[in-house]
């Protein structure tokens, strides 16, 4: 009885929204659309330190736009999905569509960040070769800088869009570059940022500064490098340990599950077997740390 009543609920808070949604967006399209110009000619240094400014924040590095946006719709969707959970599942249900959607993210939107900071980090020899290039010609350090944001490829050049809208509006380059650097959370960035805040208070020769630059990243490039190729022994020994114990717990469930269910349905064999599942837990995320550290 409860599940008709709760799907029935569920049906009308969807018509309900579809129907908001619809005369909403009927009414604030122009609004809106004029908002977005408007937006587009303020500098953006920082974000508003607001409640969701965090995850903004990582949506933003992951290169995924702000979600605060739509935030009531995606709480309502993730609300809605988790009384179908309960309605199909009972309480497993409910309590996996409550846990597991925002873990999810959170390894997504972290997956997404390492790679993109990684191939912007790759990307900025690249980048600082021509702006040395630029000014060996003659060009100004600011033009030189935008002249190779335009030069650049993605996912580079969508980051750095970020300075060049600044810069247009009359933000100065070094502050802009900070900005960018600590929205990213990145030394090598910082130090570029950093190498052009002195330049611009101190002068001297941009161009040598930037070559040294350049020399630095790719030293710290290549050491990176031959550290996982030292590493590689440990790091491998690390992941058989770490997913030993649950392949074989797995093996068992598929070739004899009365095995694992004899045990499951013993007390004393539920107390081992989540003692055992407490320890490769601790032991998994141990041996996460110390990966980490290497």
């Amino acid at each position: 009885m409860l599940a008709p009543l709760l799907l029935s609920l569920i049906c009308l808070v969807l018509l309900g929204l579809s129907i908001h949604l619809f005369f909403r967006g009927v009414r604030q399209t122009g609004i809106e659309r004029v908002m977005d110009r408007l937006a587009q000619g303020q500098p953006q240094l920082e974000l508003q330190k607001t409640r969701w400014s965090g995850l903004d924040r990582a949506f933003l590095r992951a290169g995924m736009g702000r979600p605060t946006e739509r935030m009531g719709l995606w709480l309502l969707l993730w609300s809605l999905s988790i009384l179908i959970g309960f309605a199909v599942a009972g309480w497993s249900g409910l309590l996996a569509l409550l846990l597991l959607p925002p873990l999810a993210l959170r390894l997504y939107i972290a997956w997404r960040y390492q790679r993109r900071v990684r191939r912007m980090i790759e990307q900025l020899p690249q980048l600082l070769d021509h702006t040395v290039r630029s000014l060996k010609s003659g060009r100004t350090l600011a033009d030189a800088v935008m002249g190779s944001i335009e030069a650049s490829a993605d996912p580079l050049k969508n980051a750095l869009a970020r300075v060049q809208r600044n810069v247009q509006l009359g933000v100065n380059l070094p502050d802009a570059v900070h900005d960018f650097a600590e929205l990213y959370d990145r030394d090598v960035l910082r130090m570029f940022a950093l190498g052009l805040k002195v330049n611009h208070r101190y002068g001297g020769n941009a161009s040598e500064l930037l070559e040294n630059l350049i020399k630095l990243i790719r030293e710290r490039e290549q050491g990176a490098r031959q550290l996982r190729a030292m590493t590689g022994e440990t790091r491998l020994t690390a992941w058989v340990l770490g997913l030993l114990p649950t392949c074989l717990a797995c093996y068992f469930l598929i070739t004899n599950p009365n095995y694992m269910l004899s045990m499951w349905r013993d007390p004393s064999g539920q107390h081992m077997l989540i003692s055992a599942v407490v320890l490769q837990s601790c032991g998994s995320l141990a041996l996460w740390r110390m990966l980490r550290s290497i």
